[in-house]
């Protein structure tokens, strides 16, 4: 029944409302009469009065159809719409008095009064009860799960307004720190201390909690969130002012809790420098454009209106997607996309797509990055990482290009697998580079990324959500983390930053331990850690052992020695290069490697010529 009702066309809903409406101007007069004469027989003032009964439902119709009152919503009934009924009462007993006066009924002037309270009141009535019995029905049908809102201020009482009009779920109470507030009621709700969540959650009256304070600083949500991480429930955070401004649907714009709100750390607003002149009319090519890293790029760059964007990617499906992503938001940009399917060491190919669309700009995010698949497949890791690297970078030189800035990682600092070797090795072909022409090369290395492919936060949600075990290759491992769109905000500033073979590095804070980041996720999917202390819990850790390669620490400096830039999270690493006969020895080297195969020889190379490097060998044998 509650699905029939609410698959009614809006002109079908809006001529019931007015046929209610219409409906209650003569039993409200006739209930006028009563109260006035204390009797419900007709009196003959009623009787001789009988023309208003219809004059008035004429009346009414054109009042209520004028004022719209037929097309509120019924879930939208509020204190405007309540004002509207005010007026509708108001005019209707205007016109009572008047046609009384005109047709000479000689009914009492107190008539024309009651009647117009109780009409008021009827039709609020009406409405309210209309609503009550439609939020009962669904309630019949498909409960809707109770929630509590922490916070009780304005957010939080338009949030509950917003609510109450939707149809998955059921305020019940405020949640507030405020003891000035807590035992009051606020918009119809009890407003109770931080304490009451666990009762509450026991009793099953709450299934999840909205948290409904947008201008907090983040350490101080992170707080929060922390406090409630233990309790049995799922918890919402409702955005930032700014994201609310910008048109959203309030109960749409609730998001669950994510992991990188409790990295430990704010995340770092990099949008202080003007960079727009370094990207703007110009022409961008990124490499690897359909990546995690690649494709937030393409999204940023956008931003700056350049004159033509190429998206390069060696994945068909990959460029696809990131085409159909981007080609509407590029189009009424005015900005014309290209994209290319390609090989960064395919040199041929590379250099006409620079000199075809006149690039400036390269970001070069193409990669092989899966730590394990690279160290059992070291050559082609090397080719792509490495060799690719070179060649894209001698093609910018060739074409003209302004700026080529390499998107690098941690795991090049004392490398202890073939994919961090790799991304050091390609660092130091694009430091040979820099000089050569007039091309700026530089370099930007940054830790994990969060929500990228093979990243840890994915793995950890997928498996908790298979019921687990969550699984861990070391309790002590820990991580530098950042968010996509940090790190591709990164790459952009300090790419504008660059004067030639710059290192740049994000000041990221203190690393995380990988394992309290596992146990945060568990506890905020409404989960409890299984393990010694808690035998019956959900959720258990395994420990699987270190993965070849993997290292416990990460780094971001392979010296101490690092100089700042105009941005204060933004620092400009010293570090030492090869010499030109190096680089041509090791560029002879890897492209012998490429037809032979020889992993031994290709082990060796990485050993020579990088600093620091330990393979994993090495380490099983400390």
């Amino acid at each position: 029944m509650y699905e029939t009702l609410e698959n009614m066309t809006r002109a079908t809903k809006s001529r019931i409302l007015l046929f209610i409406d219409v409906l209650l101007i003569p039993a409200c007069l006739f209930l006028a009469f009563t109260l006035r004469y204390g009797t419900f027989t007709p009196s003959e003032k009623m009787i001789a009065s009988w023309p208003l009964f219809p004059l008035l439902m004429i009346v009414g119709a054109s009042v209520s159809i004028a004022l719209g009152l037929p097309k509120i919503k019924l879930h939208a009934f509020e204190t405007k719409a309540v004002l509207r009924t005010a007026y509708f009462a108001a005019i209707l007993t205007v016109a009572a008095i008047v046609l009384s006066y005109l047709l000479k009924t000689g009914a009492p002037r107190s008539v024309p009064i009651i009647f117009g309270t109780l009409l008021f009141w009827g039709a609020v009535a009406s409405r309210i009860g209309g609503m009550m019995f439609l939020s009962a029905l669904h309630d019949l049908t498909s409960p809707r799960v109770p929630v509590a809102i922490y916070g009780a201020g304005a957010a939080g009482i338009q949030l509950v307004a917003a609510l109450r009009m939707s149809r998955e779920v059921r305020p019940v109470a405020f949640i507030d720190d405020s003891t000035t507030l807590q035992g009051i009621t606020v918009a119809g709700l009890p407003v109770l201390s931080p304490n009451a969540l666990e009762k509450l959650a026991a009793a099953g009256r709450i299934e999840r909690v909205l948290l409904a304070i947008p201008s907090i600083t983040p350490a101080r949500r992170q707080a929060i969130i922390r406090k409630l991480a233990h309790l049995p429930f799922e918890v919402q955070t409702l955005p930032s002012y700014v994201e609310m401004i910008g048109g959203h649907n309030l109960v749409e714009s609730l998001r669950p809790v994510s992991p990188d709100d409790l990295l430990g750390r704010e995340k770092v607003d990099l949008d202080e420098l003007q960079v727009s002149d370094t990207y703007t009319r110009k022409a961008v090519f990124i490499s690897g454009a359909g990546g995690s890293i690649g494709a937030e790029l393409c999204r940023q760059v956008l931003k700056f209106s350049p004159a033509r964007l190429v998206l390069f990617e060696l994945s068909e499906f990959a460029l696809y997607k990131i085409e159909q992503e981007l080609a509407p938001i590029a189009q009424k940009a005015g900005v014309e996309l290209v994209a290319v399917l390609g090989n960064v060491s395919d040199e041929a190919h590379v250099v006409r797509v620079f000199k075809q669309h006149k690039i400036k700009v390269v970001l070069h995010a193409a990669a092989y990055k899966h730590v394990p698949l690279v160290e059992s497949n070291e050559v082609k890791g090397l080719q792509n990482n490495v060799l690719g690297t070179r060649v894209l970078g001698k093609a910018a030189a060739r074409a003209g290009v302004e700026r080529f800035i390499l998107i690098s990682t941690d795991k090049a600092v004392r490398p202890t697998n073939i994919m961090g070797a790799s991304k050091r090795l390609a660092e130091l072909m694009v430091q040979d580079l820099d000089g050569s022409s007039k091309t700026l090369f530089s370099m930007v290395r940054f830790g994990n990324v969060l929500g990228s492919s093979g990243s840890v936060i994915p793995l950890f949600h997928g498996q908790i959500t298979n019921g687990g075990p969550v699984t861990l290759t070391h309790p002590d491992v820990t991580r530098y983390f950042m968010t996509i769109p940090e790190s591709a905000s990164l790459v952009l500033i300090a790419g504008s930053m660059a004067s030639g073979g710059d290192v740049f590095v994000l000041d990221m804070g203190e690393p995380v331990r990988i394992r309290d980041l596992a146990v945060r996720m568990i506890e905020l999917s409404g989960l409890s850690l299984k393990d010694k202390n808690n035998p019956e819990g959900d959720i258990e850790i395994e420990i699987t052992g270190l993965r070849p390669g993997e290292k416990l620490f990460e780094e971001l400096l392979i010296d101490n020695n690092v100089l700042s830039t105009p941005h204060p999270k933004i620092l400009r690493a010293q570090e030492q290069s090869l010499s030109k006969s190096q680089i041509a020895d090791l560029t002879r080297g890897l492209e012998g490697l490429v037809e032979s195969g020889d992993i031994a020889t290709a082990r060796e190379l990485v050993r020579r010529y990088v600093s620091g490097y330990l393979p994993p060998e090495s380490i099983a044998c400390e």
